[in-house]
């Protein structure tokens, strides 16, 4: 091979934006729900964190307002439970952070999905309370 010729680049993924179904919506929630309702994942759980991964891409694709301390939130938590020093009482305040945003979201009386976001509210707030004793 010449030295010279130049390398070859792999095309750039296109940015498009992510179209999110009610039922891709429906499940995400029944799949985060039985996670949750299994009890506390494990910070090695790699399947938690693709749960994270799955709603932060759908909570900026989505246009609804107020999302934004959510998917911070949860952009944290990511970062919390990947790095190897984090403690459970910051882990703790994040959880119960997420779960008072989600509340507020499920309070809107414009919301679709009201009655699964409250219950993920409570599941998160009392995984939080847990994580802290």
């Amino acid at each position: 091979m010449d030295s010279t010729a130049s390398t070859p680049q792999t095309p750039a993924t296109p940015n498009v934006p992510l179209d999110v179904t009610d039922q891709q919506n429906t499940a995400l929630l029944e799949d985060t729900l039985n996670l949750l309702n299994a009890g506390v994942p494990d910070q090695r759980d790699q399947h938690g964190l693709a749960e994270i991964e799955r709603w932060e891409a759908v909570l900026q694709a989505s246009e609804r307002p107020g999302l934004a301390k959510i998917i911070q939130e949860l952009a944290t938590l990511r970062e919390q439970l990947t790095a190897p020093d984090t403690e459970t009482h910051d882990l703790a305040e994040t959880i119960a952070t997420l779960g008072a945003e989600t509340a507020k979201v499920a309070d809107d009386p414009n919301a679709d999905y009201s009655a699964p976001l409250g219950h993920l509210s409570k599941v998160l707030i009392k995984m939080g309370s847990s994580l802290s004793r």
